[in-house]
């Protein structure tokens, strides 16, 4: 726009307004039906998503219920290595959680003597608590404290309603 605007008047200044408002107003109406065909498409991409995350959630309940994951008591007593992030922690409805505290760096399993609590960060530590007689979670609070991946969120749930799938599964 080489013109110098201050040079104009006012109605011409509206006129101009104008015609570039009618010049516009088809991109407008494209713009729009654009933007509804995207929200459309982006509908069905959310709705997909969440029929595949419902369908796998159902079959890890159905893989906990016919007992192929062990609960994280039977996966501590039982292991003598390895990393917590070998495997993908879900609650009894399926849905997946991971343990210890929200916003740290690694996983962790609380164990206590009834007295002391101390965490361990693998499953070669939580083997060598669990050997010593120390139980999951605090003291008077037996459990193991999980939060929800992305959130805040947490809570102590029994060991035996929290199942470990493994990552190769």
């Amino acid at each position: 726009m080489p013109d110098d605007l201050t040079a104009l008047d006012d109605s011409e200044l509206e006129k101009r307004l104008a015609g570039v408002r009618e010049r516009m107003r088809p991109l407008e109406q494209e713009l729009a039906a654009l933007r509804g065909e995207r929200d459309l498409l982006l509908t069905e991409l959310r709705r997909r998503e969440r029929n595949l995350r419902r369908t796998e959630r159902a079959d890890v309940k159905e893989a906990m219920k016919e007992g192929r994951f062990p609960t994280i008591a039977a996966l501590v007593a039982a292991s003598q290595a390895g990393s917590f992030d070998e495997y993908a922690y879900h609650l009894k409805t399926g849905g997946e959680v991971r343990l210890g505290f929200p916003g740290a760096r690694s996983q962790s399993l609380t164990f206590t003597d009834g007295v002391q609590v101390t965490q361990a960060g693998d499953f070669a530590a939580a083997a060598r608590l669990y050997a010593a007689g120390w139980e999951l979670g605090g003291p008077g609070r037996p459990g193991v404290r999980i939060h929800f991946p992305g959130t805040r969120q947490e809570r102590l749930v029994a060991a035996d309603d929290l199942f470990a799938r493994p990552r190769s599964e």
